[in-house]
């Protein structure tokens, strides 16, 4: 029987665990395109990735009426394989797994971009994501403020994170903003940022969907985990190259800047735009599975 690995790194070690695998050759734009289908309630996914000693695969699901009916919008399972014999080493909690390795990139992004001295980080949206990502960037910022922008439940969620509901307006304060939500269009006017505000936006998959605006990301330097997986699934960037707004030889990937071979305009906004890809899955799983008791 296949073990079920019910213990991932925590945030610390998988932020270490992804700086190392980029820092180390991990080449993000070498991975498989994510494989959709679509279905009558949602959407089945297949996402295969191999690294070094290991390979795997998650299947996953994302059912947007869920959270209606009691269940969590994304489900699915991980299976962990031995990367030369392809023997099945484990099996994880794809959704667990899922929030545990985007908030670790996200947090590592964080960490490359923004001011050493961020303190005040406003959180759109009240769900798993959301809670994964101020637990992770509380690890590489001093955070002392969090602000939550939700749709509901946000007094209660903010609460559970020694923080406060806010409002959009709450941007213009913020050093660092995470737009963690299943919002179809942008969720803020990016005229609102500071100079120095970092940006993170990691609720969507498709080019049809978007949390920032065109001002965002124009203003912004733009820094992607892969080029190709974002002009592919990235809304946040397709939608403005479209309009003709946006030049993606712009882009900077995470991986340059974790290796020191890209800068970054610290004057102007920075923007992370995460899309998820196979790879932060099998690292990840892969961390706790050497690591585990």
């Amino acid at each position: 029987m296949i073990p079920f690995l019910d213990t991932l790194p925590d945030e610390r070690s998988a932020i270490a665990a992804i700086r190392a695998a980029l820092r180390d050759g991990l080449d993000p734009e070498a991975g498989w395109a994510r494989s959709l289908v679509p279905v009558e309630h949602g959407q089945m996914m297949l996402m295969p990735a191999e690294w070094g000693r290991y390979a795997g695969i998650k299947v996953g699901t994302v059912a947007p009426d869920n959270p209606s009916l009691g269940l969590p919008r994304i489900q699915g399972m991980y299976m962990l394989l031995d990367g030369e014999t392809l023997a099945p080493l484990a099996i994880v909690d794809g959704a667990t797994l899922t929030i545990s390795r985007t908030a670790a990139v996200s947090a590592l992004a964080v960490d490359l971009l923004a001011s050493p001295d961020a303190s005040c980080l406003v959180v759109f949206g009240t769900g798993p994501q959301a809670r994964g990502h101020v637990a992770a960037i509380r690890t590489v910022r001093p955070i002392d403020e969090v602000i939550v922008v939700g749709r509901s439940h946000a007094a209660e969620f903010a609460s559970s994170v020694d923080g406060r509901a806010g409002s959009t307006v709450d941007v213009a304060r913020a050093h660092v903003v995470v737009c963690a939500t299943t919002a179809r269009t942008p969720l803020f006017n990016g005229g609102m940022l500071q100079r120095g505000a970092t940006v993170v936006a990691v609720g969507s998959h498709e080019p049809n969907v978007r949390e920032v605006d065109d001002r965002t990301v124009c203003a912004s330097t733009v820094v992607v985990e892969a080029r190709s997986a974002a002009l592919r699934e990235a809304g946040d960037v397709v939608q403005p190259l479209a309009a003709g707004v946006f030049d993606p030889n712009t882009l900077v990937c995470l991986a340059g800047l974790v290796r020191g071979e890209a800068k970054v305009d610290m004057s102007r906004p920075r923007l992370f735009k995460s899309v998820g890809m196979a790879w932060e899955d099998l690292v990840i799983a892969a961390t706790g599975w050497e690591n585990r008791p």
